[in-house]
């Protein structure tokens, strides 16, 4: 690894599901928390903020067969991620959001799979929560099923926005998203359902992308050069380029519009789920992504999660891998996945959905993860090809 990527490698440990029986070093990055696959009790659903105490917080929920779909973890470091200490424990809490609004923290995302859309509020940094009981206390949308992932919520012409899906479409996975913005009031009651809006919902059409559209999901609230708000999505498209799908919503948050002609746009690693951000310094939109590497192409687009990709865009349009940050080379137990992050001066810190090696067999799959791992990215805006990890630019046939 080049000096200019320097990854967090410190053997931080966290206190979750199980202590690491691996050893710490051989696992990228920090060990926040760890479920050996024999748990059958996988990690999911990582998301990371940045206390106003200079604390970051990370959250991570479970899924499979060893654990109910609607407990969700807290942690907390005080020394800039090297340790990593429980900060608590949430049941009905699931695919979920932190985020830092008015001085108050919030988590928002769903009651348990396929559930209710929820909103918590902690006034003292994450220690205790409110409980989403009704309409005027964070329980916003019932009455149907909903889908979400830790993805951002932005501030943008006096109003707050959040991509969500409902799972109401029918024909299964994929066909059943249904991509929505959710909005209310920036200076409104957050968990008062009144002050939330949603856009018109929009869902899956078998036509597009050569018949080849198997769905979209997990919207990224993002203000486009323009100073307008879209929905940038996750799209289940198997093959390369990947893509991602920008659904363009109205100023006041009621309407949501696709134009299949241009509004697809070439994503690396768009078929798996990405956190979008812009950047004031740089005027880019960056993200971290599983591209597929040359060699991997050919198989299972979905499952390449073994690369994860720094990459950015001047306009959500034109999208660049500018360094492989993680890599490795076996596709089917190993993954830095769904990545969450947050901007930190120069650096971006990131924590990851883990699938790696341990003493106790490793991961199931690539999919079903066995850590939650913590990264520092180094002067992010200035890395290049070139300072990939060497793993990676060894693996591949671009050049690096």
């Amino acid at each position: 690894m080049l000096a200019a990527l320097i990854l967090s490698a410190a053997a931080g440990l966290g206190r979750g599901a199980e202590a690491p029986s691996a050893e710490p070093e051989s696992v990228p990055g920090v060990v926040i928390d760890h479920s050996p696959a024999k748990t059958k009790c996988f990690i999911g659903s990582p998301s990371l903020v940045v206390l106003p105490t200079g604390e970051y917080l990370a959250s991570h929920d479970f899924f499979g067969s060893g654990t109910t779909p609607d407990r969700t973890m807290l942690f907390a470091s005080q020394d800039r991620g090297q340790t990593w200490q429980t900060r608590g424990e949430i049941s009905g809490q699931y695919w979920s959001t932190l985020f830092v609004h008015s001085h108050a923290l919030y988590l928002m995302g769903t009651s348990r799979e396929g559930g209710f859309v929820v909103i918590r509020r902690s006034t003292d940094n994450g220690r205790t929560w409110t409980t989403p009981k009704d309409a005027d206390s964070g329980l916003l949308l019932a009455g149907a099923r909903y889908h979400t992932a830790p993805v951002p919520v932005v501030v943008h012409s006096g109003r707050i926005w959040r991509g969500m899906e409902d799972l109401m479409g029918g024909g299964g996975w994929g066909k059943e998203f249904r991509a929505f913005m959710l909005s209310a009031p920036e200076d409104a009651d957050l968990l008062k359902a009144t002050n939330w809006i949603c856009s018109r919902r929009l869902g899956w059409n078998g036509a597009w992308l050569n018949s080849r559209f198997g769905g979209w999901l997990e919207g990224n609230a993002v203000v486009t050069p323009d100073g307008k708000m879209v929905d940038l999505l996750r799209v289940d498209f198997r093959g390369l380029p990947e893509q991602a799908a920008l659904i363009e919503i109205s100023a006041d948050g009621r309407q949501a519009s696709f134009n299949p002609t241009n509004g697809f746009v070439d994503f690396p690693g768009g078929c798996k789920k990405f956190t979008v951000r812009y950047d004031e310094l740089s005027r880019c939109y960056w993200s971290l992504a599983n591209d597929v590497l040359s060699q991997h192409a050919g198989k299972n687009t979905e499952r390449a999660r073994n690369a994860l990709a720094l990459v950015n865009s001047p306009d959500l349009r034109q999208w660049t891998v500018r360094c492989v940050v993680l890599y490795h080379p076996d596709t089917e137990r190993h993954a830095f996945q769904y990545a969450d992050w947050q901007f930190d001066g120069d650096d971006l810190i990131v924590v990851s959905r883990t699938a790696f090696d341990d003493a106790d067999g490793g991961a199931a799959s690539q999919h079903d993860a066995n850590y939650l791992t913590f990264h520092r990215i180094k002067n992010f805006r200035k890395l290049e090809l070139k300072d990939s990890v060497v793993s990676a630019r060894a693996a591949s046939g671009r050049s690096f």
